[in-house]
């Protein structure tokens, strides 16, 4: 069995927030009333959980999220105007080509995919070498 990790975010506007993860192409598996299980077609989940008052600013709120699709792209087109770096999405010095939002709690979320920057000179200076964790 492949281990995942599922995150689950908490919002003080369950509505909104559902509608935002839909946005992106998630949708309700479950519906717990005050918990939402959300899937999107590649099987990633997110939780969703109903805390009144989260968080008292937007701007505090410590959570990231990064969710990898097969086609960027696409997802960009449904949420051109909630992009947060001009120009995005873009081929970061890391090896994904990714962009930046905000859900209405005002967690950051990330969308992105791994590229193969092995087959250019100028992926192999960009590419970071990272350990293994097996």
């Amino acid at each position: 069995m492949k281990h995942q990790a599922i995150a689950i975010i908490p919002s003080g506007d369950l509505p909104a927030s559902c509608a935002f993860y839909v946005r992106l192409g998630f949708a309700v598996i479950d519906d717990y009333g005050d918990y939402l299980i959300l899937a999107d077609p590649g099987g990633a989940e997110i939780h969703l959980r109903h805390e009144p008052g989260w968080p008292v600013a937007n701007e505090d709120n410590p959570i990231g999220l990064y969710i990898y699709v097969d086609d960027v792209d696409a997802v960009a087109n449904r949420v051109r105007n909630l992009i947060i770096e001009p120009g995005a999405p873009h081929l970061k010095p890391w090896g994904t080509y990714e962009f930046s939002i905000s859900d209405p709690t005002g967690a950051l979320v990330r969308i992105g995919k791994s590229m193969d920057t092995s087959a250019t000179a100028e992926g192999d200076e960009a590419r970071l070498d990272r350990p293994s964790l097996s």
